[in-house]
């Protein structure tokens, strides 16, 4: 991935632009974790990375409005994110800049981004140019925000949860600016769109450390903000949806999904997760999810799981017309209430999930229907 990207600076820098590898990519190889996402910055203006690539498909539109500068390149199967070098002049609603103006020189660039971690580049030869001393943060396992904290966050308060996000992802201790910082500015999460605020929340709590995330957004005082009255029902970390689904604030869109999902567990959440009919109808991972959150084990519920006699109606041992010819009868809607108490009597234990004996019970039980 480095060397593709080197080679793609390269031929920018062949057609006289200046360009390095920075932000995300650059933090990762540093601490020698895999990053798939590549971001360029140049001082090539988008129109100007089209003319370059103009046999690679550019997928955002060149429009300064749109994009505030940037556009992604598929060069050799990898998406680069490229920026032109800019300056964020102001800022109109606690995230987005109103106004932008193309620079030609790579600090000032640098000095508009989030976290010194962030703000680290690779150049075309393979140096690292560092100006903010964001290895040394690297080093110090520290989020440092990049001059003031109040004015970044004002500026962009979305910065607040990727201050976070990039302390629990990779165990890293806020800076004590930060953390004055986001007291003062958490108000203006307000102007985020929740959109926006779940993206940075799903990554906080699909974390390594999702427990540790949700202890600081505790003790910054974040919950109402952010609109998560019902955090402390969480009692299991190890699963995002999990996560939400105790949480399950209003507030948030989910995908049908994840609605779907988040509302089975709030329903089971309500049952004894380890009865069979219950572990039947709704699964192993659905109980899982509301019963460790409960303080059941995993393991426990596993193994219930497990010792169900049938785990779907597939696997009831008559089929459907084999029921019709013992009962003479034409396929009906009657073959759903059979099928529904064979369910329950083998779940229950009171029925073998035998042929012979399914058919002496159906004999004796649905003769007459």
């Amino acid at each position: 991935m480095k060397e593709i990207a080197i080679e793609f600076i390269n031929i920018l820098e062949e057609h006289n632009y200046k360009a390095y590898i920075v932000g995300g990519f650059v933090r990762d190889y540093l601490l020698g974790i895999e990053s798939h996402d590549i971001d360029i910055t140049t001082n090539a203006t988008p129109k100007d990375i089209g003319n370059v690539f103009d046999n690679i498909k550019v997928k955002k539109n060149i429009n300064l409005e749109d994009n505030y500068g940037s556009v992604q390149v598929i060069y050799k199967n990898i998406v680069f994110e490229v920026t032109t070098f800019r300056e964020e002049l102001e800022y109109f609603d606690n995230r987005h800049p109103s106004r932008i103006r193309y620079i030609n020189d790579l600090e000032p660039d640098l000095k508009r981004r989030d976290f010194t971690i962030n703000a680290i580049c690779i150049s075309k030869d393979g140096k690292i140019i560092d100006p903010l001393n964001g290895q040394e943060d690297l080093q110090k396992k520290i989020i440092k925000t990049i001059g003031d904290s109040k004015k970044s966050f004002q500026d962009d308060a979305l910065r607040i949860l990727r201050a976070i996000r990039f302390s629990v992802t990779l165990n890293f201790e806020l800076d004590k600016e930060i953390i004055k910082a986001i007291k003062t500015c958490k108000k203006y999460l307000k102007n985020i769109s929740y959109e926006k605020k779940k993206l940075e929340l799903d990554k906080i709590f699909a974390s390594n450390y999702a427990k540790r995330g949700i202890e600081i957004l505790k003790q910054l005082s974040l919950i109402e903000v952010l609109d998560l009255e019902n955090i402390d029902r969480v009692k299991d970390y190890s699963d995002v949806m999990g996560i939400w689904s105790m949480i399950n604030p209003p507030s948030y869109h989910f995908t049908k999904i994840e609605r779907e999902m988040i509302d089975k567990v709030n329903l089971v959440y309500e049952m004894n997760n380890l009865d069979p009919i219950v572990l039947y109808r709704y699964g192993l991972y659905v109980n899982i999810l509301a019963g460790t959150n409960k303080d059941l084990s995993k393991k426990k519920i596993t193994e219930y799981y497990n010792k169900l006699p049938i785990k779907s109606k597939n696997e009831i041992m008559i089929t459907a017309p084999e029921i019709c010819e013992i009962l003479k009868k034409e396929p009906g809607p009657f073959l759903k209430e059979i099928y529904e108490k064979l369910e329950i009597e083998i779940l229950k234990g009171k029925l073998n999930n035998v042929k012979e004996d399914i058919l002496s019970y159906i004999v004796n039980n649905f003769k007459s229907l």
